[in-house]
C-alpha cells in the first residue's frame, strides 16, 4: 500500500489556490492514499474567516476534491472547515475523505483544542460519531490533531477493526515534541500503523513544523518528512506488520472493551 503524506506549504485564505496545489500533488503522485493537514482547504489560523470560507459536504471544495481522487484513482483526505446542513450556527473541524470511486465522507474533530493559542470551540462543535472509514486500502480511523492526545478514542477505532490510524494536524513548533511521542505512543498501544500530517508554515504568531510521519504498528519511524520545509513523504506499508504485532503483543485482544466503554461513555 503506497502512502503519500503531501508537507506542502499553503495559501492563507485561498480554497482555489490551495486546491490547486491538491490538484498537482495528486496528479505527480503514484499512491493509494494522499493526505493533507488539517484545515489545509484554508488556513487553521483565519479566526472569523471560518464562518465566510466554510462550506458544506458535498460542497464546490469537496466536489473538486472527489474528482481527483477518481480521475487518479487514489483515495485523498484534506482538512476543511465544514458548514453542517442545516446550518446550525456552528462549524466543524473536519477531514474530508474522498475515494476513488467517487464516493466522500468527513470525520469531524472530537477533540477541540481550547487553550494557549487555540481557540476551536469559538467556532467548532464536536460530534459523537466515531466512523471507521471503508475505504479501497482497508478500514481507516482519523483524527484531528489534538484527539491524538486521547487513547481511548483510537482504542475504540483499532477494536472495531482499523489498520491505519490517520491524523491530520495543525501543530505549532511549541508542541512538536509532544506530538513526536504521542504518535509512536498510540502505533504501539493499537497496533495500527499511524500516519501522520501537519500543517507546515507561518501563520501569524504560529510557525506549522511539518514533520511528517508513518510510524509501524511496533513504534518503529516508517518516513520522516523534514521541519520547516516541503516535502512528499512517501511510505509503502507492508501489511503483514499488523499480525506479526498483534501476535507479538496481544494488546487488541487484551484490552478491556468494559473498561472502554465506560471511558466512551
Amino acid at each position: 500500500m503506497r502512502i503519500t503524506l503531501a508537507q506542502k506549504k499553503h495559501v492563507i485564505g485561498s480554497k482555489r489556490e490551495n486546491i490547486g496545489i491538491i490538484e498537482k500533488t495528486a496528479a505527480d503522485a503514484d499512491t493509494d492514499l494522499l493526505v493533507f493537514p488539517e484545515m489545509f482547504l484554508t488556513g487553521y489560523n483565519i479566526g472569523d474567516s471560518y464562518w465566510r470560507e466554510a462550506e458544506t459536504v458535498p460542497g464546490p471544495s469537496s466536489h473538486a476534491i472527489s474528482r481527483m481522487a477518481v480521475d487518479n484513482n487514489m483515495t485523498i483526505v484534506c482538512g476543511m472547515a465544514e458548514r453542517p446542513v442545516p446550518d446550525t450556527g456552528r462549524l466543524y473541524n473536519s477531514a474530508l475523505i474522498c475515494t476513488p470511486d467517487g464516493d466522500m465522507d468527513v470525520y469531524r474533530k472530537t477533540y477541540l483544542a481550547n487553550f494557549g493559542p487555540f481557540d476551536d470551540k469559538r467556532y467548532f462543535s464536536s460530534d459523537p460519531e466515531l466512523p471507521l472509514f471503508e475505504t479501497p486500502l482497508g478500514k481507516i480511523g482519523v483524527v484531528i490533531c489534538y484527539d491524538l492526545f486521547f487513547p481511548e478514542l483510537t482504542k475504540y477505532y483499532a477494536i472495531n477493526g482499523a489498520d491505519i490510524i490517520l491524523c491530520i494536524s495543525a501543530s505549532p513548533s511549541s508542541t512538536r515534541e509532544f506530538f513526536e511521542n504521542v504518535m509512536v505512543a498510540r502505533a504501539i498501544e493499537t497496533t495500527c500503523f499511524v500516519l501522520y500530517s501537519n500543517l507546515l508554515g507561518r501563520e501569524e504568531q504560529m510557525e506549522f513544523w511539518g514533520g511528517n510521519a508513518a510510524i509501524s504498528p511496533k513504534g518503529s519511524l516508517l518516513a520522516k518528512g523534514p521541519y520547516f520545509q516541503e516535502e512528499t513523504v512517501e511510505v509503502e506499508l507492508n501489511m503483514d506488520e499488523l499480525y506479526k504485532a498483534r501476535v507479538g503483543r496481544p494488546v487488541l485482544s487484551d484490552t478491556r472493551r468494559d473498561v472502554l466503554k465506560n471511558l466512551l461513555e
